[in-house]
């Protein structure tokens, strides 16, 4: 079996000062090539078994690391239109990052990583894209706290923890979020839908440790319960601008009834995009371009994302039906 290692560029980012083919649903899904398809990496069976380091920060000792690992692990556990479960198996003295067989969680010190609190690594199966081992690192540089309202000037473990849980299980970032920049240098969040957003709230904040729709509806996606695809629907279609598709779009699909939104990306030269894991009843689309935090966090380097372009909403309402999928819908955008 071909095994290959695949970090995470920035899994989740400081957002204070430091000093002055195949369709890819890869808005919440993380993917691999494989060949000429495109595959999304998950887990061929649960539960995920997994250590923690047996080395603590100031402030946070094991014991209170693996707590509050164990609740993030336990807020993904409780989705109930997913079926995930988690198992720890005890303290070791590996580190995370080392190949070795074991799914660790733990402290390492890495102040050159100035703007990163937390990253996922995964050791795949490259035949089919199965994860055979995901480890996740804390960023000992950084003052962490488990308190139970927060701390200030700390970040909080279970947060960040339940961010790169996501990672763990398979899960890409969220682009429903907007920050603003700082006068002194770095950004600060102003609101996020989804814990999956890849820029940190602020430290001593603890609004990060509740899953919001677009997370439950990416989890939902990668492991779904019996029942899920039988309640839920989606939309599907594609952006446009001057007749031709563009990649990287951001499109939003928000329920006016319950003011819940769940997004995708436009992946494809076609422009074609599929919103999965929606409440049936109308939902209003809206089109962005990518432009509030680094393109980077979402896709490769290479990729011809498109930002030159206008919002845009969708001219009607699209009905998502219980258990089917409203498509063949086209959102023409215009250029800036």
């Amino acid at each position: 079996m071909t095994r290959s290692r695949t970090l995470l560029l920035v899994a989740l980012t400081v957002v204070v000062a430091l000093a002055a083919g195949d369709r890819a649903d890869g808005y919440l899904k993380l993917g691999v090539r494989i060949g000429s398809r495109s595959v999304s990496l998950q887990w061929p069976r649960f539960p995920v078994r997994y250590f923690v380091t047996d080395r603590g920060v100031a402030g946070v000792n094991a014991s209170q690391l693996q707590s509050a690992v164990a609740r993030a692990f336990d807020t993904w556990r409780r989705v109930s239109s997913a079926e995930v479960s988690s198992s720890f198996v005890g303290y070791t003295p590996a580190s995370p990052f080392e190949d070795d067989n074991m799914n660790v969680l733990g402290f390492l010190d890495r102040p050159e990583l100035e703007r990163v609190l937390g990253a996922t690594t995964f050791l795949i199966d490259t035949t089919d894209g199965e994860i055979l081992e995901s480890d996740i690192f804390f960023n000992s540089a950084f003052p962490w706290s488990v308190a139970s309202g927060g701390e200030a000037n700390r970040f909080d473990v279970e947060s960040i923890a339940l961010h790169e849980i996501g990672h763990l299980y398979g899960l890409g970032h969220s682009a429903i979020g907007e920050t603003e920049l700082r006068p002194t240098g770095g950004r600060r969040v102003i609101a996020s839908e989804a814990v999956m957003f890849p820029i940190a709230f602020s430290a001593g904040n603890i609004a990060g440790r509740t899953l919001k729709a677009d997370d439950i509806a990416g989890i939902s996606d990668l492991y779904p319960s019996n029942t899920f695809s039988r309640r839920t629907g989606s939309v599907s279609g594609r952006v446009t601008k001057n007749g031709k598709g563009i990649f990287g779009a951001h499109v939003v699909a928000m329920n006016p009834a319950t003011g819940t939104m769940v997004s995708n990306f436009s992946l494809g030269d076609d422009g074609a995009f599929v919103i999965a894991g929606l409440d049936p009843g109308p939902h209003v689309l809206r089109v962005e371009p990518v432009d509030d935090a680094d393109l980077e966090s979402f896709f490769e380097k290479t990729a011809n994302v498109d930002i030159d372009f206008k919002v845009m909403f969708f001219d009607r309402l699209a009905v998502v039906p219980r258990g089917g999928s409203t498509s063949q819908i086209e959102i023409a955008v215009k250029p800036k």
